[in-house]
């Protein structure tokens, strides 16, 4: 074995290194000292400060747990969404309309028919995925789509039951649309969850056209919200706008962009969420009911022009700060917290899969602010569209591209 090397770094941070030490002798410990550089070293696009230290660009940290990623399979076609079944295995959604079945093998269902038709041009297509709660006495699935109506575009939501053949989905039905309808194929949202009392919280965006945009602040639109609807598509009760003059009792929380990532973290019970920003200015926000999130009238972005969006401000009464924010931009999609005791360091950390960045982002969470971040995978080239955690412990992202990965313990 080679000696060990002791390395100071800015005078602060310490790492003990050694080149062959085996994954089961290395310690489970985060490494979280925030005099650590940060990992983003390029540029940001603007000048603006963030509005307590931490906010962004915080100290790096480095798994002290080896750990790799390994591709299953590069024969996705455009996945978007991915979750667990019961039994361990996935299933996927691929943006042109279909589902596919996994293992943790990697080898891929026949595409499963019976789905209402999807409008995939631009950004939309076949969106985010979740298994009922009670899948295993329902078989009852719940999905994201974009969908072509005469008015325009819309996030719609849909449910169907998946054949014990597990080729078809049968009875598939709309249960939510978000409306209003709108001709752009740009920025739908598109995440799904179940909360601890089996009812959908949903993500949707503001459509991008600077027409649209200003919705997100108007609660009779559900453009640029997260939603919380039930398994029939309708308002739960006790949504924060119950009752209100001119809102839509499903909102949840409004101000947001284009809302990709959604989790609940595993100890605290809190909802998370990512969205895009423009040119800088992502957002990880940790969501409480009623909240206005800010866009577009706060941003810690610019115009994909450089011009300013709006009056340039990045704080203002009433409206939430982000708990994090990156400038540039990752393109944060799906999210999803680690639970597992596999790799006790990630434990509760937040894992983001990076579109433009192409990583997978590991955050160390800690009283509500990001103490420490991580690159995870930076060296595959590829575009992180959504990760789970899977039942034995390791995390699988999908991409763009194509691939399925496990990303697990040496």
């Amino acid at each position: 074995m080679t000696k060990s090397i002791l390395l100071i770094l800015a005078g602060a941070a310490f790492a003990f290194v050694s080149c062959q030490k085996k994954a089961s002798d290395t310690a489970d410990v985060a490494q979280t000292d925030s005099t650590a550089a940060p990992v983003e070293t390029q540029k940001a696009n603007s000048d603006y400060k963030p509005a307590f230290p931490g906010q962004t660009r915080i100290g790096g940290v480095k798994s002290a747990t080896a750990y790799e990623g390994k591709v299953l399979t590069s024969d996705l076609k455009n996945p978007w969404g991915i979750t667990t079944l019961p039994d361990g295995r996935l299933i996927i959604t691929e943006k042109a309309g279909t589902m596919r079945i996994a293992t943790t093998a990697g080898v891929l269902s026949a595409p499963i028919t019976g789905i209402p038709a999807v409008n995939s041009e631009g950004q939309g297509g076949l969106l985010g995925i979740r298994v009922d709660p009670d899948f295993e006495k329902n078989r009852m699935v719940y999905w994201v789509f974009s969908e072509t109506r005469p008015d325009g575009n819309l996030t719609s939501v849909a449910k169907g039951k998946l054949s014990a053949d597990e080729k078809k989905i049968e009875g598939a039905t709309v249960i939510y649309r978000a409306t209003p309808a709108f001709a752009s194929n740009l920025h739908y949202g598109g995440r799904i969850l179940f909360d601890k009392n089996a009812d959908l919280v949903i993500s949707t965006g503001e459509r991008s056209d600077t027409i649209t945009r200003p919705q997100a602040q108007h609660l009779n639109s559900s453009l640029g919200k997260v939603i919380r609807i039930t398994k029939d598509g309708k308002p739960v009760a006790g949504n924060p706008f119950e009752g209100k003059a001119g809102a839509k009792p499903e909102l949840y929380s409004y101000g947001h962009r284009n809302v990709q990532g959604l989790a609940f973290h595993p100890v605290t019970g809190d909802l998370w969420e990512v969205e895009f920003g423009p040119r800088g200015g992502d957002e990880l926000n940790r969501i409480e009911a009623g909240k206005n999130y800010g866009w577009p009238t706060i941003t810690y972005g610019i115009e994909y022009s450089g011009k300013k969006i709006g009056d340039s401000i990045q704080v203002k009464e009433g409206m939430e700060q982000p708990v994090y924010y990156w400038d540039p931009v990752v393109s944060p999609s799906g999210i999803t917290f680690y639970s597992s005791d596999s790799i006790p360091e990630w434990k509760n950390n937040l894992f983001i899969g990076g579109l433009s960045s192409m990583h997978i982002a590991r955050l160390v969470i800690e009283n509500n602010k990001v103490i420490g971040e991580e690159r995870l995978l930076s060296g595959e080239g590829q575009r992180f569209r959504d990760i789970t955690e899977g039942k034995d412990g390791a995390l699988y992202a999908v991409t763009d591209q194509g691939r399925l990965y496990r990303v697990y313990k040496k």
